[in-house]
């Protein structure tokens, strides 16, 4: 079996910034209009009136500032709320892999690994653009990678850690030597940004990761994976319907049950604990405990969500410095949250620093790597 490491990551951030005050202004003008024009049906209590959303709402329930997204014009439109984009012929590189090519191209050059070096690509991700061919494959071509697979896959907000599981094991048995995992979320598409409950939630993101062999690794910043660990259990509520027998059952695109939905109470009660259970558990297979562990990259849905399962690994609050946040800058960018903060904040650890990287989301999903700094 060979040693395999995390040799390099790489992020695309989204081109456009969208703060919360423009969120806020953007959301309560579509209130008015709705309120306004449903004003009798209102008074008859045939329709509730919508509440204005405001910006100490949304970073009191999120720990959210600011997101980037891939189209801001359309977002912020009272009139449309939701992203615009324009159709790509065939021909053209698709939205998803022109993100990922950027980000993966920038972890192949921190890796110091030219296309000719990868024999397998993963694209995971919470929503892909098309059922067919695989966005994997179209990424796969457009980096000029000649050789080897590329395939697809779906994990909700645990895509990343599901796909980095699939990708260490695949060089750890040989079937692969060099594996490129990316992460393209343009998860400003299935946000209802019309309910007041989530609308502030979600930001557009791609992350890449390298993965191969310990003893050909060229990179100085090293992560040898030491163990990683999935689990799930099914659950209603993380939700989207949306699918390809939507238009068989006549299903209007723009029903609620066809975007983001969530019982937020009710995975905030049932997620963390899973979270930190599963933590502890996987450390514990490796004879460590969270007190040995330097770092938690951990997947950035909510703010209180990190804290409590900080405190529940730690028996305190964790620190800044010991579970760094990036959910403030970027929002909830579903699968790629944990990596961006990888990303973000590994750089500065030393040789035989422990960390661990930990997704959880809809399904329920959850999936962890323990990693140990090699150089």
């Amino acid at each position: 079996m060979n040693r395999v490491v995390i040799s390099a990551s790489g992020l695309f951030t989204a081109p456009h910034i969208i703060s919360n005050e423009e969120l806020v202004a953007s959301y309560n003008a579509f209130v008015g209009q709705f309120n306004e024009a449903n004003a009798t049906s209102i008074a008859a209590g045939e329709v509730d009136a919508l509440e204005e959303s405001s910006v100490e709402f949304i970073e009191k329930a999120s720990g959210i500032t600011r997101r980037y997204v891939m189209d801001r014009a359309g977002v912020i439109d009272p009139q449309r709320m939701r992203p615009k984009f324009t159709p790509r012929t065939n021909e053209q590189l698709s939205l998803q892999a022109e993100m990922a090519v950027a980000a993966g191209g920038e972890a192949l050059a921190a890796a110091g690994r030219a296309a000719s070096d990868v024999d397998a690509v993963i694209c995971a991700a919470s929503n892909m653009q098309r059922p067919y061919p695989a966005m994997a494959i179209e990424i796969q071509r457009a980096l000029g990678i000649s050789q080897g697979y590329g395939f697809d896959m779906n994990v909700a907000c645990s895509s990343a850690t599901f796909a980095l599981e699939l990708a260490v094991n695949a060089v750890r048995c040989d079937t692969a030597s060099t594996v490129l995992v990316v992460n393209p979320e343009i998860c400003s598409a299935h946000l209802a940004w019309q309910d007041r409950d989530c609308h502030f939630i979600f930001g557009d993101v791609c992350t890449a990761l390298v993965v191969e062999r310990l003893e050909t690794a060229i990179s100085n910043k090293a992560w040898e994976v030491l163990g990683s660990k999935l689990a799930t259990r099914f659950s209603n509520n993380i939700r989207n319907n949306a699918g390809f027998l939507s238009r068989c059952e006549d299903r209007d695109p723009t029903d609620r049950d066809q975007l983001f939905v969530q019982e937020g109470r009710r995975v905030f009660k049932e997620v963390c604990p899973m979270a930190a259970e599963h933590i502890t558990g996987h450390l514990a297979s490796l004879d460590l405990t969270p007190a040995q562990v330097r770092r938690f990259w951990l997947h950035q849905a909510n703010l209180a969500m990190n804290q409590l399962i900080g405190r529940r690994l730690l028996g305190r609050e964790a620190t800044a410095d010991e579970a760094p946040v990036i959910l403030d800058e970027f929002a909830n960018t579903a699968s790629a949250g944990s990596i961006i903060a990888f990303h973000r904040h590994s750089a500065d650890l030393a040789a035989g620093d422990l960390g661990v990287i930990c997704s959880f989301g809809a399904g329920y999903s959850i999936g962890s790597l323990v990693v140990r700094k090699v150089s």
